[in-house]
This record gives C-alpha cells, structure tokens and sequence, in this order.
C-alpha cells in the first residue's frame, strides 16, 4: 500500500519537462481512479494550511470558492458526489453558499476527510449524506470566531469567550465600582454591537448545522430533528472543547451523532483517497499553491499564494508553475497508511 514516502518517489519519476505538471498529472491520476471506483463524481477541495509555513485568508472558505464549483461543476452530470475535504474552515455565511450550491445540484453528497476538516469544513460535513474518515481523520468545533484589532494586534477571539468576558466584568465592576478602573481598558478594544454579533454568530453557526443535518444526514429518520439538535449543540459547546482548534476524532464524531462510515472499510477505496491526499498536499509543500478546486475530469480552479490568482482551466496543464511561490523542505506530511490501518 503507498504511503506518502512513496507517493513522493512516484512524483519524482514523473518530473521531466512536459507539458502537463507532474503534480497535476499525479493528483488527477487518482481523481479519476477515484470516479472509476466509485462510479460518482468527483470534487477535490484542499488548501495547504497543514502543510505551508504561511498564514493567509488564502486557506479559508470563501465566497470565491462559489466561483472554483462554478469551474468544475462544467461537465458533471450526475446526481451523486464525492467531495475529498481538507479545510481550515472560514466564514459560515461562505460554507452556507457553497452547501446550498451543492446540494442544489447533487441528491447524495459523501465527503471524505482524508485529514482535517475544521470549524466551517465541519458545517459543510453536517450538509453530507454520509461521511467517511479514517483514524487519523478530525473534524473541529464550529464555534465561532471574530477577528478583532486589539492595541496588541489583530486576534481571532471566541465570541462565546467575549460574551462570558463581558459578564464577568459585568458582575465584577456591579460588586465593587474601584474594579472599573482595571476592565476599562479592556472592554474599550471592542466596538459598539460586539454583543449582539456575537450572539447572532453563535445562532447562525448553530442554525446551519441543525439544518444541515436534519435535512440530509438524518433525512428521513423519525428522530431527525433531536439528532440534529444534539449534533449541533455538542459542536457549538465552547465549554465542552475550550479550544476551537481542538480535534474530534472519527470515535468522537460517531459518538456526537455523525454518520460516520470508517475509510478503512474499503482497502481499494482508502488506497485512492490517501493517496490522493498525499499527492495533494505535495502539490501544496512544492509548489506554492494554497487552494484547489478540482473535478476528476480535469477542471480546476488553483490558487497560488503568492499572487492570489486564480488559474481556472478546463484541462490539460491547467496549472502554470509560473504562478507558484515554491517553498523549501515540504514536511512530513500525516496520514501515512500503516498496516494497522489496512486491517
């Protein structure tokens, strides 16, 4: 079974001059075999988050990705998909678009999280069908974040955490004026309506998970809506994962009521996924590019970090290395299949 050291040294083989890349030619050789497997379309979205020494709005969902399905949804004629997620997550309003503009067009959506689907990447997967993940796989909370320019720069702060901050300075100053002094300079960092958006970003999270998986992944089941109830309390519970970069494993997942399938279930099938990720995330490390957005007939929507461009192609050698801002050493790059996992 190939690992990522494998994958690698196939990779390797193919870098001759040509005119397709040979990190284009490997990933789409396993989208298609992937298709051949399956029988179902296919959609690969992957940032390189996990495996660039970069920080940019470049990995996140966005209202751009909308105009990346627009690309490759071109030739896709079936009503079954299978969508290969790997995403730091992003806004809900832009997952919210990209899930009705899925689910607008395809009856039975499956994603696969070869690695790590977070925050907003986790709404989405409240939006499939039936979810597949392997051990290594995680999902994260979707407790919202906001951004916020504070005197020690620009954070990403729960908006939970500032709602219970601003209760306790509440009490705290209610219980003795002289504590005035010392919270002043903290409630002065946030803007006038910071409450109200705070608490409408913590219903819009939770409404469209309970949506989300009422309506397709417990569709049709009797107890549909105290599923979705729970599904979504429990990723929405700051207290619960004091951390909203915190991973919920496959076990973890199952148990918060997802409809899990394990990736190990199938070999064939968990051979072309890793594989796939692999050659994925070598594309990331040594090309420079931060987001892809592929069919496995060969449409992509690419994003280079470096420029921020788009490079929207409708075949062969789509694209263009003069786009990417190569890095060095890639990582070691996990999940790697071991013989545990093949069992």
């Amino acid at each position: 079974m190939p690992h990522w050291g494998g994958v690698l040294d196939e990779l390797r083989k193919r870098q001759q001059p040509v005119e397709e890349s040979p990190h284009d030619s490997l990933r789409r050789e396993y989208l298609s075999d992937l298709n051949e497997k399956t029988d179902r379309d296919v959609i690969l979205y992957s940032s390189g988050w996990t495996h660039m020494n970069a920080q940019s709005g470049q990995f996140s969902i966005s209202d751009s990705d909308t105009h990346g399905l627009m690309q490759v949804f071109y030739g896709l004629d079936g009503s079954e998909l299978d969508l290969i997620l790997h995403s730091p997550g992003g806004t809900p309003t832009a997952a919210e678009s990209l899930v009705n503009y899925l689910r607008s067009k395809f009856d039975h959506l499956r994603i696969f999280v070869p690695h790590a689907a977070m925050s907003a990447a986790t709404m989405i997967c409240c939006a499939a069908d039936e979810l597949v993940m392997g051990r290594h796989s995680s999902l994260g909370p979707i407790d919202p974040q906001l951004t916020l320019n504070t005197p020690t720069g620009i954070r990403s702060v729960p908006a939970q955490a500032i709602l219970e901050q601003f209760q306790q300075a509440k009490e705290e100053i209610k219980q003795d004026q002289d504590n005035l002094a010392q919270w002043t300079p903290i409630i002065r960092q946030y803007g006038p309506g910071l409450l109200v958006e705070c608490e409408q970003a913590i219903n819009l999270s939770h409404e469209l998970a309970e949506q989300w998986s009422r309506e397709y992944m417990f569709s049709g089941d009797p107890n549909a809506k105290a599923k979705a109830d729970k599904l979504a309390e429990t990723l929405s519970d700051f207290e619960l994962f004091k951390s909203h970069g915190r991973h919920i494993n496959r076990d973890k997942a199952r148990e918060y009521g997802f409809n899990v399938t394990d990736l190990e279930d199938d070999q064939e099938l968990q051979e072309i996924i890793l594989s796939l990720y692999h050659a994925t995330t070598l594309t990331h490390t040594q090309t420079g590019i931060a987001k892809i957005i592929e069919n496995h007939n060969e449409n992509a929507f690419i994003q280079s970090l470096r420029s921020g461009e788009s490079d929207n192609n409708h075949g062969r050698g789509g694209s263009q290395s003069g786009m990417r801002n190569p890095t060095t050493q890639p990582p070691e790059g996990p999940p790697q299949r071991t013989e545990e996992e093949d069992n």
